[in-house]
């Protein structure tokens, strides 16, 4: 291994460098609103990336086309060491180097040199952390932002490749390479509750791959994605790092068993090529891409929909080689078993640059499978990883032709592009657990419930017979206190009626007896006086008898009225039992309900294990390509399964969102769009546009309503999501002649352009563009469109310069142009073409020769269209449109296009008179 002092260098940034490589590897960072700070505890931002659909939105790993990034290379000179200081004294470098240029010049002869340029130029006097911030440091921030990383050394043979790598700095600290740099940054970033770091460390070693950690695993497959290609190493040992100590104490038991010889070249040459992986897995917060809109029978719906957001996690993947070095045989000195360990490292390199060579030229082919080195550095070079490569190089004169060999190879690999795509997916077996959790929660809150309902009912069945009882009781006293003393009083009354008849009649007789003896002794007795007295006596007793006859009555009244009262209890006897049996039917019906929840529970676990395989069979598939078709939701993983099975199979099982449009039904999914939490509405608006993309179903959509929600959406949402998917829901409607006459009735158009205006997200730009250009094919609603704002909507979206966003505008104004060329030759119309008046000739004439091959041939088109009206050409001519007509008469690729300019120039007066006055024969 190469050792020497390493001190900083600092050179200057080139600004015409720094121009034209900045833009090339810039990171994609997320939009405000999904970036959360940079603290342990917060996920980081989200990226959203869309292609080939205007309506599409990522969730995850979802299709994301990727970002282009080009292969970042720096080149590092070594100082001169002990041997070459005394074997080369006489002579100079071969290499000088110009840092703050970024150029290096390799010396031909005295007189003669080569200049290259690259990314970085590190002295030999630039330090470890400047080499790590310049070639590594990007890289490892993307692999914190969810995107793959690679750092690689390549070089001859003791210039320094493991130094700049691998270097453990135990003894200085300013030492350490790469390796311990990244991770100290990566730990000092992801979060211990949230987020997992773990590491693999291996050596490909004569062409076998070989565990670092565990050296008796030295025959690990390589294992290929046969639809995506992706490679993975399932046999490898992977460790969980929590700290940095542990990392290093791993680095350094990889080290012990690494192959190394001593050659003439390095006393400690590496024979194989060392691979460190670092897999980081960080979860995101703050964003769901569950469905809503489940059904539940006891109105829990927002409960459930909240249970089924699944958790969103980034895996992204750092990985560190440390090539072994490039060498001649007869330089280095190898024989017996070095000298076939030299021939395995320098086959390897070879096809590694066979690849590079490939890639650089876009070869239709590129030679992956020659070596397995090749194969595992697949995703590094044209894949989908943010890589960058530094270059180790030596002074000495004697090793020039190695020097040449190696600043080529650096040179090859800066021509390689990436498609730079972030990695994301849901984490479905943590949204299981979750689940498992929610339904032993359920089942014990039920268990609970019913216990408390049964305590409740047997406590109101007791209380119900207590009152009872009492009520019995109470009845029974009373009537028998009443019946005592009624008959009380009756034998008291008969008794005083008796003594008062026997009074009465002793009286009678001491009468009649003393009327006989003064009859008999004195005169006659008064018979009539007699008689009066007794009458009087007779009315009493029949008074008396009349007043117990009513004291009768009254005690039978008092008798009624208590049998009254007893049948009233009984009465609330007979309605507390009806109401013991309402409640046991209720108790019942809940245990029904009960085992309707935990069937619907299983249901739903069966459905999300279906989704999830489907989801990793659609993100495979979609990460080859996006669809051609407008569509809305890609973020919507249903979405992606639905496609794929039509893709796969005509006839095969339904997808994921035809099931949830079946069971839920397109009211309730509708209805869904008014809700008051933010969430559900956004996945309710992604589902409504994922059925918006059948044209099957766009009838019954506008038919309930739908597009009404939609366009009341625009209107009444702030949120930036729900603007694009439901502008992009709104393009597929309005594919449809009868839809696009309903969306500008209901003012579509002058909501697009509002959205339009306020939007800066170029994909929510796009959805508006693409609907707006739907409406621009309709020869009914030119006038009208025109009017409400639609030509100078579309011309302002062309501000935001992205691609895609500018294909929309351009296949609007050729829709629009098509129409009014097609209404003139009906002679409908006449005069000067709207968009002449909007003023969007200008921008015409100026795209019509983008690079971008959508744009220009949609230009190309809608030129063609205003040209073949005379009342035109003036305008053209003056914007200098007639040069581009010459040109895409000659140079179109499409045949019927440059004929029809040709027939348009040849016919055309006006055009004929000024190519005359310019001299130029056509």
């Amino acid at each position: 291994m190469a050792s020497g002092s390493y001190k900083n260098g600092g050179p200057k940034l080139s600004a015409k460098l720094d121009r034209q490589h900045s833009a090339v590897y810039s990171t994609p960072k997320a939009s405000a609103k999904s970036r959360p700070p940079a603290t342990p505890a917060s996920a980081s931002g989200l990226r959203r990336s869309c292609a080939g659909n205007p309506a599409s939105a990522p969730a995850g790993n979802k299709g994301d086309a990727g970002v282009p990034g080009r292969v970042r290379v720096a080149v590092r000179l070594r100082p001169r060491n002990a041997e070459e200081l005394v074997a080369d004294a006489d002579f100079a470098d071969c290499v000088e180097l110009q840092p703050e240029l970024k150029r290096l010049k390799l010396r031909k002869n005295n007189w003669d040199s080569e200049t290259y340029e690259f990314d970085e130029v590190l002295t030999e006097f630039a330090s470890q952390k400047r080499v790590y911030e310049v070639v590594a440091k990007p890289v490892v921030e993307s692999v914190l932002e969810g995107y793959n990383g690679t750092v690689m050394a390549y070089g001859q043979t003791g210039t320094g490749k493991t130094f700049t790598l691998g270097m453990l700095g135990e003894e200085d600290n300013a030492a350490r390479g790469i390796m311990v740099r990244a991770m100290e940054d990566i730990l000092a970033d992801v979060s211990a509750d949230t987020d997992s770091v773990s590491v693999s460390y291996l050596q490909l070693y004569m062409e076998t791959v070989q565990d670092l950690l565990v050296p008796g695993n030295d025959n690990i497959a390589i294992v290929e994605d046969p639809k995506t290609g992706d490679v993975s190493l399932p046999g490898t040992t992977i460790v969980e790092i929590r700290d940095q100590r542990t990392f290093v104490e791993l680095l350094r038991l990889g080290e012990a068993h690494r192959f190394a010889a001593n050659t003439k070249l390095n006393t400690e040459s590496s024979r194989s090529h060392a691979i460190l992986m670092v897999h980081v897995k960080r979860s995101v917060k703050g964003r769901h891409d569950a469905e809503p809109g489940l059904p539940s029978e006891n109105g829990n719906a927002s409960r459930l929909v909240s249970s089924l957001r699944p958790p969103i996690v980034r895996k992204s993947k750092l990985v560190v080689v440390d090539l072994a070095g490039s060498e001649r045989i007869d330089k280095s000195g190898s024989e017996g078993h070095t000298l076939e360990e030299a021939k395995s490292i320098n086959l390897s390199l070879s096809a590694l640059g066979k690849c590079i060579n490939a890639l650089a030229e876009n070869s239709p082919h590129v030679p992956f499978r020659d070596s397995k080195l090749t194969r595992l550095l697949r995703d590094s070079f044209g894949g989908t990883a943010r890589t960058s490569l530094v270059v180790t190089i030596g002074p000495s004169p004697r090793h020039r032709g190695e020097t040449a060999s190696t600043i080529m190879f650096g040179q090859r690999a800066m021509k390689v592009e990436n498609m730079v795509k972030l990695k994301e997916e849901f984490d479905y077996k943590s949204l299981c657990r979750r689940l498992d959790i929610e339904i032993d929660k359920l089942i014990a809150a039920n268990e609970r419930q019913r216990k408390d309902f049964e305590d409740e009912v047997e406590r109101i069945r007791a209380e119900a017979q207590s009152h009872i009882s009492e009520a019995e009781r109470n009845y029974m006293n009373s009537l028998e206190n009443e019946r005592l003393k009624y008959q009380k009083d009756y034998m008291e009354s008969i008794k005083k009626l008796e003594k008062k008849w026997r009074m009465n009649q002793q009286i009678s007789n001491n009468d009649k007896t003393t009327v006989e003896h003064v009859q008999c002794l004195d005169k006659p007795c008064n018979i009539e006086g007699s008689t009066a007295s007794n009458s009087d006596e007779i009315t009493g007793v029949r008074q008396l008898l009349q007043n117990e006859k009513l004291l009768q009555e009254s005690t039978e009244e008092e008798v009624n009225d208590l049998k009254s009262q007893v049948l009233h209890w009984k009465n609330l006897e007979g309605a507390a039992s009806a109401e013991i049996i309402k409640l046991r039917k209720m108790l019942d019906n809940e245990a029904n309900q009960k085992q309707k929840l935990e069937e619907e529970i299983t249901i739903l676990k069966g459905q999300l294990l279906q989704l999830s395989v489907e989801a990793d069979e659609t993100r495979r598939s979609l990460d080859r390509g996006g669809s051609g078709k407008i569509l809305t939701g890609l973020d919507s993983l249903m979405s992606q399964a639905r496609h794929s099975q039509i893709r796969d199979s005509g006839n095969g099982p339904k997808a994921s969102i035809a099931k949830l449009f079946e069971q839920v039904g397109l009211q309730k999914i509708l209805s869904l769009l008014e809700s008051e939490d933010a969430d559900i509405r956004i996945h309710a608006v992604k589902v409504v546009a994922n059925l918006a993309a059948e044209e099957a179903n766009q009838e019954k959509i506008v038919e309930a309503g739908g597009l009404t929600s939609l366009l009341m959406l625009l209107r009444s949402s702030e949120d930036e999501t729900v603007h694009r998917v439901a502008a992009g829901a709104i393009a597929n409607l309005a594919m449809n002649e009868t839809n696009q006459e309903l969306i500008m009735a209901q003012g579509g158009i002058s909501l697009l352009s509002m959205t339009a205006a306020d939007a800066e997200d170029p994909q929510t730009l796009r959805m508006v563009a693409g609907a707006v250009a739907n409406l621009c094919g309709n020869d009914k609603l030119q006038t009208r469109l025109r009017a409400e704002g639609g030509i100078k909507a579309l011309l302002g979206m062309v501000r935001c310069g992205h691609s895609d966003v500018l294909a929309q505008v351009a296949r609007g104004i050729a829709n629009f142009a098509k129409c009014e060329s097609r209404a003139s030759t009906q002679g409908n119309k006449g005069g000067k073409s709207l968009l002449i008046e909007d003023g969007a000739l200008p921008w015409i004439v100026k795209n019509a020769n983008n690079e971008a091959a959508p744009i220009r041939r949609h230009i190309e088109l809608a030129l063609c269209h205003l040209a073949q009206h005379e009342v035109n050409a003036k305008d053209m001519i003056s914007e200098g449109a007639l040069w581009e007509l010459v040109r895409i008469s000659r140079d179109c690729s499409r045949e019927d296009i440059r004929t029809l300019a040709h027939r348009i120039l040849t016919s055309s007066p006006t055009f004929q008179s000024e190519l005359r006055r310019l001299r130029i024969e056509y």
